[in-house]
């Protein structure tokens, strides 16, 4: 018969440095990630600007409104929150129903 060594490893010290290197690593990860993002749709957002008003008219957009996200948003912000945040506004407007009366 054998017998195999069974115990608990108790650890009583924290490990504070590791813990938190890790932590900022991943934080840098997500900055880098989201900056990445945001370029990357900056890039799929400037072939809008190229579109006549009537093909971002079936999008639920206007010329103002790529002007505007292209502008206001910064070179790492990312254009289309406010793209999509223009087309839902627009749609609940243009399809929102008469008062009744």
């Amino acid at each position: 018969m054998s017998t195999t060594e069974c115990g608990t490893d108790l650890k009583l010290v924290k490990a504070t440095a590791p813990v938190r290197a890790g932590l900022v690593q991943t934080a840098v990860f997500v900055r880098i990630k989201s900056a990445w993002r945001a370029i990357r749709n900056r890039i799929a957002a400037h072939p809008l600007s190229e579109l006549d008003d009537h093909m971002l008219d079936d999008i639920g957009l206007s010329r103002r409104d790529v002007v505007i996200a292209l502008d206001r948003s910064g070179a790492l912000d990312d254009p289309s929150l406010l793209l999509a945040k223009a087309a839902r506004t627009r749609a609940r407007t243009r399809f929102a129903r008469p008062p009744a009366r």
